[in-house]
């Protein structure tokens, strides 16, 4: 990279956490990638005709015939300079193969350069063989995915989706999938970072601000608080803590906190140490009496920053198990059979976010994003995506939402035969045909109590499955709108056609386990959600790969290489 690069500053926004970024603007072109025709020293003119049915059955000529050719280049020239006379670009093409197959084999960066210099089938998958010198340095594809996140914070626009959800829709056309059937299903991505507890929290940002202060040389603002920069300081309060000394510690990191957010020079609000400072002092306290205090749960403690090295990360529990980071949203078009069964699927579109972020606003931003639909389109989910605004969303966009599963208690089914008003407030039959006596409709609750003659319920045939509370000349039942419709739910997913979307949907299970097992999602060592969305989308790509790989046919090597050499 020449050291003469233009420099500016941008914001980049961290969960609301402003933070100052030096964007480096490299004095290079963009071109497109026009080495990919086989010369006569081409690497592969090299090799004897059993090495050659080898290769042609490898992965590289897959990737090199199905992917490779589909990422679209131009839409990333707007990372490079206008200059025509400034050094041309690494082809964006063969760098955002390579990190789709880094990922795809669990590599670094090192060892994905190291693959391409020396392994054929890299050469072949990316159409270098004929290279003189292959084109990834050990600084290209970190400078490339910089470049993209510096954009992304810039203008808000994420590159690397957008390509991938249109090599996505190349791969479903591979397959013959229309997109008219989907399934969906979450997954909790942890976070490189550990919990702290909130004397550790409120003690790192107090300190990171000091030690700013002090390298500055503002020795006046800390006074009294120079204890911080010490090296065994953290070890003193943090790690040599008993129990009942903890809420002595906790007041006097916030008496020297407060006492920093009051002195602190203007020029210093722009800093992250300042920011997070801030942030955290009002998620975590309030001012009372001219000093800070903890802040309790009734008042509020939820998507707090857990870790100030990750502050977009969030603490979430779900399956009974604590998770810190973030959840990602998986939406596969699949394509189904005349019997109802699952032939081909492909991920054709992802999401990101903090790990406080619902299934059901997940579901909700996938049909907006879908939009009005002209024929039908079926989304199977579980249970947690499933919610009455998704449901009138999805009607409203003739898109069909069907949840193969119901969060919450199950309703006595047989409530399912009772007659209710449009608006809910009133009884109107039983199923043995009866009005109720009375009805009286509770606000809060969005029940009704509804009590019959007693002496009609005891020769009832269906008292058995009502099952009302006998009084001495009553019976009453309490029931609501909401009861009844998730009765009806409940019986239609007992139905052999329902059962069927269950099973379409179980295939999507398999894809949080391909993502930690093969591309160790749980494991990234980068924080921040921007970055780890990023490298989230070439671990789609991998999985995508191996899916489509999995399930179509190709062309041999050998047709495609003539195709390529005569026309």
């Amino acid at each position: 990279m020449p050291d003469n690069a233009d420099s500016k500053q941008i914001i980049w926004y961290n969960n609301g956490v402003k933070e100052i970024v030096q964007k480096r603007s490299y004095l290079m072109s963009f071109v497109t990638n026009s080495c990919q025709q086989l010369s006569l020293d081409d690497t592969t003119s090299q090799l004897t005709d059993r090495e050659r049915r080898f290769l042609e059955k490898s992965w590289g000529a897959y990737f090199g015939d199905h992917v490779f050719p589909y990422i679209d280049e131009q839409m990333f020239s707007v990372l490079y300079s206008d200059n025509k006379a400034s050094r041309p670009n690494t082809p964006v093409n063969v760098l955002f193969g390579a990190n789709i197959l880094k990922e795809n084999f669990g590599q670094t960066d090192d060892g994905i350069i190291e693959s391409l210099m020396f392994d054929v089938r890299y050469q072949v998958a990316l159409h270098t063989t004929s290279f003189q010198e292959q084109p990834l340095s050990d600084k290209s594809l970190e400078r490339f995915r910089r470049r993209l996140l510096e954009y992304e914070a810039e203008t808000g626009i994420d590159l690397v989706h957008e390509c991938m959800v249109k090599l996505s829709s190349q791969m479903a056309g591979f397959l013959k999938i229309s997109g008219s059937v989907k399934r969906m299903d979450s997954l909790m991505i942890e976070s490189n970072i550990r919990k702290m507890s909130r004397l550790e929290l409120l003690y790192t940002c107090t300190a990171n601000m000091v030690q700013r202060l002090c390298k500055n040389g503002e020795v006046s603002l800390i006074s009294g608080m120079e204890h911080y920069t010490e090296p065994d300081d953290r070890n003193r309060v943090i790690y040599h803590n008993h129990s009942e000394e903890t809420a002595d510690k906790i007041e006097a990191v916030l008496a020297d906190a407060r006492k920093l957010m009051q002195t602190i020079p203007e020029k210093y609000t722009d800093s992250s140490e300042w920011i997070l400072l801030k942030k955290v002092l009002s998620q975590q306290t309030v001012e009372e009496g001219g000093k800070l205090r903890l802040r309790t749960k009734e008042e509020g403690l939820s998507g707090l920053i857990q870790n100030p090295y990750d502050p977009e990360a969030t603490y979430r529990k779900k399956a009974g198990k604590g998770h810190i980071g973030y959840t990602a949203n998986i939406i596969e078009d699949v394509s189904v059979n005349e019997d109802g069964k699952a032939e081909g699927s492909i991920i054709t579109d992802y999401q990101v976010e903090q790990n406080t972020y619902s299934d059901s606003q997940f579901m909700k931003d996938e049909i907006s994003r879908l939009g009005k639909q002209d024929e039908e389109v079926t989304i199977i989910t579980d249970g947690a995506y499933g919610s009455k605004e998704a449901q009138e969303l999805a009607a409203l966009n003739n898109i069909h939402h069907v949840p193969t599963d119901l969060t919450g208690r199950d309703v006595n089914e047989f409530l399912a035969a009772f007659k209710m008003s449009e608006d809910g407030t009133r009884v109107l039959e039983c199923p043995n045909g009866e009005a109720p006596k009375a009805c009286n409709y509770n606000k809060n609750t969005g029940a009704c109590r509804a009590s019959f003659y007693a002496s009609k319920c005891s020769g009832c045939p269906y008292r058995d499955k009502c099952r009302p509370k006998f009084h001495k000349r009553t019976t009453v039942l309490m029931i609501s709108k909401g009861q009844i419709a998730r009765a009806v739910k409940q019986a239609e997913m007992q139905t052999s056609e329902y059962k069927k979307y269950g099973r379409i949907r179980n295939g999507v299970e398999s894809i949080p386990s391909m993502l930690r097992r093969f591309c160790h999602v749980d494991d990234m060592p980068i924080r921040g959600r921007l970055r780890i969305k990023q490298r989230f989308s070439f671990m789609i790509g991998a999985v995508n790969f191996r899916k489509l790989r999995r399930q179509k046919p190709r062309d041999t090597y050998a047709q495609k290489t003539a195709v390529a050499a005569f026309g």
